[in-house]
């Protein structure tokens, strides 16, 4: 054979394999790609500021990275299921997401407390960091699991207010008999100082604070607080929010949906879910601060918590995390988890951002 016909062999065969099959069907479709259109249920009121909204904005981002492949339909509180019937919807497979905060949830998992607000507690950074990079995640994880429940970060209010009374609190005897709504670790503190506490979810308070239900509430900070009205139905807004000095707002997903969902779907999930994290914290630094400026203007009365009040606060606190860490193995390792970090955290921020905060 010629020379140059032995060198056009392997071009004429490697031709011949990329050329396209002209006999193949024209129509031949390409194979269909797997949809899922899922439910997500919240404990908020509809369209509520940062935390209806953050829902919404977490379903529209999950359809968007998506590519419309995984779509949310929210139900606000009550819509498809009661504010505080979410953890039960979402672990029997009702809904495949849940929107909420931790707390709301101690009757049925008592741990759960720890990963929403713990008084004088990890600051919004904080929290993040224990949850990323300190274990957090992985003992959330592990509280959650029996209920078939894999729990994310979707939002932080960051630091709260002390909260709204229609009577000054002074004193520790101004908190015998003074009813409350007031969920979580922060609400235990309450009746242990003698106060009333109840659990409301957030389309029931302002109703109840200005019928005199209830004498004071906690809600959010003042970008809720306002969109809610409280100032008209209460006359005094205190501060520091000891009890929350943040707040977790929580994905809760089934985690037999999750596991049937492909590792690209799965990882958008997560990640928007982190987006959604930062988000909030952005909406509630900027709208708070407006929030507040508009409060005062409108007469708003601020008052700070006497320091002998918060300094009983704190010892109560102390022992109920204290017992609380002592109900199950799993409850005390979290507590000394998230202590360690917190002491290591601490000494940090005593020459860093309490610095700066003190000269500006």
């Amino acid at each position: 054979m010629h020379l140059r016909s032995l060198l056009l062999l392997p071009l004429l065969a490697f031709g011949l394999i990329g050329c396209k099959d002209d006999s193949a069907p024209a129509n031949q479709a390409a194979a269909p790609t797997q949809s899922f259109h899922w439910k997500m249920v919240t404990t908020w009121p509809k369209n509520a500021p940062g935390t209806g909204t953050a829902a919404e904005r977490l379903a529209e981002r999950i359809n968007a990275m998506s590519a419309g492949r995984l779509t949310i339909k929210v139900y606000a509180a009550g819509e498809l299921v009661p504010a505080l019937e979410v953890f039960d919807a979402v672990s029997r497979g009702t809904a495949e997401l849940g929107h909420g905060t931790p707390y709301y949830w101690k009757g049925k998992v008592p741990a759960a407390q720890f990963f929403g607000a713990v008084p004088f507690g990890l600051s919004t950074l904080e929290m993040n960091a224990w949850l990323s990079h300190g274990g957090g995640q992985a003992l959330w994880d592990e509280a959650y699991a029996p209920f078939g429940l894999k729990p994310l970060t979707a939002g932080n209010s960051t630091m709260q207010m002390g909260g709204w009374f229609n009577k000054e609190i002074n004193s520790l005897d101004d908190i015998k008999g003074l009813k409350i709504r007031m969920p979580g670790i922060g609400g235990e503190v309450w009746s242990r100082l003698g106060a009333t506490t109840v659990v409301l979810p957030g389309g029931e308070i302002f109703t109840a604070l200005q019928t005199g239900a209830i004498d004071a509430t906690d809600w959010v900070s003042p970008y809720n607080d306002l969109a809610f009205g409280l100032q008209k139905a209460a006359k005094y807004y205190y501060y520091p929010g000891w009890q929350e000095p943040q707040s977790v707002l929580e994905l809760l997903i089934n985690q037999k949906a999750f596991d049937a969902l492909p590792a690209d779907l799965q990882a958008i999930v997560t990640e928007a879910a982190r987006a959604s994290t930062l988000d909030m914290m952005d909406d509630y630094v900027f709208n708070n601060a407006l929030a507040l400026d508009e409060l005062k203007k409108s007469g708003t009365q601020l008052k700070r918590f006497p320091d002998p009040v918060l300094q009983a606060m704190q010892h109560e606190t102390e022992q109920v995390l204290g017992e609380l860490a002592a109900q199950s193995e799993l409850n005390g390792r979290i507590w000394a988890s998230m202590k360690a970090f917190q002491a290591l955290a601490t000494s940090m921020q005593a020459l860093s951002e309490k610095e700066l905060y003190d000269w500006r």
